[in-house]
């Protein structure tokens, strides 16, 4: 796929997530915990456009990174700050940002607006999977494929990502393994995760599945 096919999805995505997040408001719950629309639309404008983001991996910024979080959402509560930040959201990272380069944008951007997409989409009580075009969800299986390996380290037992199609992807090696069956986008949902909220299914023998209803891998 070209380069500028793929940066099409990328915006494409950011654009739906811009749309879900003004559909909602600035107080609707989200899958995040603790979190409300608001807050996740501070989250990523902060994540793309300022070095306090640096707290997602370093405990040093932590605190004044969801200080900072913590106030642009208060100050969003209306439905005039909240669509200028979500505006804020949809134009872009800033020139100087290291999202600003297509290959980062790439990388780690149509993944996080997807499942943050999801986040606002299924907090609700009624919602159906979204039908994305097949480019869309073979970069989401591409992405996954890179990721799972970190996101299943801690798993008790040994993981195996299943498609419909038949294609699969040892995320962990164990002898006690699962089978996680489900489209692509469920697989994506629930490694990130979203286990309560990701339609998929097990295969495997009554002690792993016993483990794997407790589980939650590890972000």
């Amino acid at each position: 796929m070209l380069v500028s096919e793929v940066m099409h999805l990328v915006q494409a995505s950011r654009l739906a997530l811009a749309e879900t997040l003004l559909a909602a408001g600035p107080t609707a719950d989200t899958l995040c915990a603790g979190w409300q629309t608001r807050h996740l639309a501070a989250h990523l404008v902060l994540r793309e456009n300022s070095l306090l983001s640096a707290g997602v991996v370093l405990k040093p910024v932590a605190s004044k990174l969801e200080a900072r979080l913590q106030e642009i959402a208060d100050e969003s509560q209306t439905p005039e700050r909240y669509a200028a930040l979500v505006r804020r959201f949809r134009s872009g990272p800033k020139s100087y940002s290291p999202f600003a380069f297509e290959k980062l944008d790439k990388a780690l951007n149509l993944n996080e607006f997807f499942i943050h997409t999801e986040d606002v989409r299924r907090a609700r009580s009624q919602w159906a999977p979204r039908v994305l075009d097949k480019e869309y969800t073979e970069l989401l299986w591409q992405s996954l494929l890179k990721t799972s390996r970190y996101f299943f380290r801690k798993a008790p037992v040994g993981i195996i990502l299943c498609r419909p199609d038949g294609q699969r992807h040892v995320a962990k090696k164990a002898p006690n393994a699962v089978s996680v069956n489900g489209p692509v986008t469920e697989l994506t949902m629930y490694a990130s995760g979203r286990t309560s909220e990701a339609l998929v299914t097990f295969e495997a023998g009554e002690s792993a599945l016993q483990i794997i209803r407790g589980y939650h891998p590890s972000l």
